[in-house]
């Protein structure tokens, strides 16, 4: 584990985020053994018009704990994610690094930091040039989703993605299909995993399975999360429950409007039980025979790293999943699938083969992804690199 460093954060997440944040959880772990500098995403023009600002911060450089710091950055850059034209789009997006890059140094020189490791959290744009504005001691660029699947970064993102990783003297990544990616253009790319708060998914803890989940008879195969097309593949769920009566598929999450106007709501053996509070979910995963995440693979999904998958498997459930390239690190402890037949055979085999024993594996190899586990991992690559 990386010991007595000093470390400068940017990324795209606010620290006073409400949802849970890979970005902080890394921070926190970190800064258990270093002092770290956590620097929030700066505001846009964009961002102001629409009332975004850290002016309710009374403080531009805020102390969380003794070895943890929060900078809210206070000069406006321009919003330039969707212009066209690339030679304008690299002046300016220079301008505004050079911007962003002088208040960092500000907050440097307050905390008297030097000889700092800069850790960057996916934000393509307003770190690309931080690295020769701020001379860290080295620079890693954290490349842990598919953000170019989103259509903010669509017009810039395919140009600007390879140039970052190739900027940086290391590439970090959440799953085996980014590390491809990131070796083809930085060959000190690195797989290091993924950590996770499981403290709410612990089988032992729960008493009781819902009123509304208790009364459905078994077996159950279950998910839990949004209910939207862009990740679910609303025909698989729609062949396993025709294809297999006997069993009853039970959906815990709010609907988008795809699968509210779905026929799987004309499926008797289909139950939608709609959203539920997140400290509700794992005693739902309770009471399944087998979890499911029927992913259809496009570009939002290939490469993603599941955290819900690490949820079901730390209730030692059997966990039934789409195969994608980025789900071969859970091959060993999961039922992978391709098509919607091998879903029900999968499915079949799940129900047939769980014990004890293999929901003691399941719940182990889950909780080895801890965030100090991931943390020491990032912190092996850097101190090799060094």
């Amino acid at each position: 584990m990386l010991q007595n460093n000093d470390i400068v954060i940017t990324g795209l997440q606010s620290w006073d985020i409400k949802i849970g944040s890979t970005c902080k959880n890394i921070a926190l772990s970190l800064a258990k053994n270093n002092r770290v500098l956590y620097v929030n995403p700066p505001i846009t023009r964009l961002d102001k018009l629409k009332g975004h600002s850290y002016k309710d911060q009374p403080e531009k450089l805020k102390k969380i704990s003794d070895n943890l710091y929060v900078f809210y950055p206070g000069k406006i850059l321009e919003s330039i994610g969707r212009l066209p034209v690339n030679f304008l789009f690299d002046i300016i997006n220079r301008h505004n690094n050079k911007l962003f890059a002088g208040e960092i140094q500000e907050a440097i020189d307050k905390l008297g930091i030097s000889n700092f490791i800069h850790l960057c959290d996916g934000d393509l744009y307003h770190s690309l040039y931080l690295k020769d504005y701020l001379s860290p001691r080295l620079y890693a660029y954290l490349f842990r989703d598919n953000i170019l699947a989103v259509k903010y970064w669509q017009v810039q993102g395919p140009r600007i993605q390879p140039k970052h990783m190739a900027k940086a003297d290391v590439v970090l990544t959440n799953s085996y299909y980014h590390t491809r990616i990131a070796s083809k253009h930085n060959p000190n790319s690195y797989f290091v995993g993924q950590g996770c708060d499981l403290s709410m998914f612990n089988p032992e803890k729960i008493d009781s399975i819902p009123a509304d989940l208790k009364n459905i008879p078994q077996p159950v195969i279950g998910y839990v999360g949004v209910l939207t097309s862009l990740r679910l593949d609303i025909e698989t769920i729609r062949y396993m429950a025709e294809s297999r009566p006997q069993w009853n598929i039970v959906l815990v999450g709010p609907e988008d409007k795809d699968f509210a106007n779905s026929t799987l709501h004309q499926i008797s053996n289909v139950h939608f039980l709609g959203a539920r509070k997140p400290e509700e979910l794992a005693s739902y995963i309770k009471g399944f025979d087998v979890c499911m995440n029927p992913q259809v693979v496009n570009e939002m999904t290939i490469g993603n790293y599941p955290l819900k998958i690490d949820e079901y498997l730390a209730m030692g459930k059997p966990v039934l999943a789409t195969h994608t390239e980025a789900m071969d690190y859970f091959a060993d402890y999961t039922y992978l699938a391709t098509g919607k037949e091998e879903y029900v055979s999968m499915a079949e085999k799940a129900l047939q083969e769980d014990s004890e024993e293999l929901a003691r594996k399941r719940k182990e190899f889950a909780q080895s992804h801890s965030w100090d586990n991931m943390v020491s991992t990032i912190s092996n690559v850097i101190e090799k690199h060094i």
